[in-house]
Order: structure tokens, then sequence, then C-alpha cells
């Protein structure tokens, strides 16, 4: 699985990108625009093709894009997760009870051993140093002894997604291996190739 988050700030060819992305075979697209209110996710999806729309998996507004769109899924970052504390399970008994897609974030080891709520998906970052951001340093993690679907994030791309098959990572996200590239959907269709040969 190779899962691409979008840019926090809208992009002027976003939308027009992300379909054609969606068209090369985008199965999990993370919504993820934090200082973006409401109504301003809301024109973004209905600016997606609706045939699209269960590609996607939103990274707030939890419910009320829920009620509004047939998404994909919920994604919990760190701090939503956290912020639950024992109601966490509770939480997402909603989206399962839907057969929506429910995947949360760590960067500690450690935290994502200890989680004892069920996910589709864990996401680990930063395995190697961040595309998007200058500065966030890589930790390089191996959770080949974790018996959990963990996808790795942070300095993704078709060049180092062998080495994170290695660290035992099942799937793989991006955000600048994509969205900061020439070609954001040769980029995306590199990593489907290296993801397949680094699977044989």
């Amino acid at each position: 699985m190779i899962f691409i988050i979008s840019p926090e700030q809208t992009q002027p060819s976003e939308i027009r990108i992300l379909h054609k992305l969606f068209e090369a075979g985008l199965t999990h697209f993370h919504f993820r625009k934090p200082t973006a209110s409401l109504e301003e996710h809301r024109a973004y999806l209905n600016q997606i093709d609706k045939t699209f729309h269960n590609r996607i998996v939103t990274h707030n507004f939890h419910k009320e894009l829920y009620d509004e769109f047939d998404l994909k899924g919920i994604h919990l970052e760190e701090a939503k997760w956290r912020a639950q504390e024992d109601n966490l399970e509770e939480y997402c008994s909603a989206f399962v009870k839907a057969g929506k897609s429910i995947s949360s974030s760590y960067h500690e080891m450690e935290d994502l051993e200890r989680q004892q709520v069920s996910f589709d998906y864990y996401i680990l970052s930063p395995v190697f140093s961040a595309i998007s951001r200058s500065g966030m340093q890589g930790r390089g993690f191996d959770v080949n002894h974790i018996d959990k679907f963990v996808a790795g994030m942070g300095g993704i791309n078709a060049s180092t997604i062998p080495e994170a098959r290695k660290l035992g990572f099942q799937g793989f996200g991006t955000l600048g291996g994509v969205w900061n590239q020439e070609n954001p959907v040769t980029a995306f269709l590199e990593m489907v190739e290296a993801f397949a040969q680094a699977h044989s």
C-alpha cells in the first residue's frame, strides 16, 4: 500500500493532479489540511469526482465529513488519539461498524507497540530524513518484530522504498516525494514499481 498525504496549503494545480493520481491507481489519499475550516474541507471535497471519494481518508472533522461524504475512512494523528485516552476504542467504534478504514500516527516505536486499540494500519515516522520538511532527521526504525501493519513515512520515495521494506514496513506514505517533484504522477508510479519489486 502506498498512500499520499495532501500538502498542508492547497496548491493551484492540486485538484487536477490529484485526479490524475487517482486515475493512475492511488487508493489511499490522506486529506490533511490542519489550518482549513470545515467549510474549506467541504469545498475541497466537492471539487473531487465522487467516484474517488471512497479513496480519501480525512485527518480532520471526522464525524462531520463522515455524515456528508462517502469517504474511505479517518486518520487519528498522535495528538488526536492521545486526547481520547480511555475513550479511543469507543470513538473508533462507529467508523468500524460502518466499514470505514481507521489509521493512526506515531513518532515513537514504543507507543505503537503499546497501542491496544486495533487500527487498519499504523503510520510511523520519520523513517528517513523528510523530503518536505528540512531538519526532520530520519530514525531508521526497524519494525520487523512488530505484528501490526506498519506504514513508514519520512523520506519515502522510489529509491528509499527497498531499504524501508527491509526494515519491515508493509506500506509507505509520502508527501514531498510526490508533491515536490516536477511530475507528481510519474513520481507516484515509480514508487508503485519500487514497491512491487520490493515485495517480489
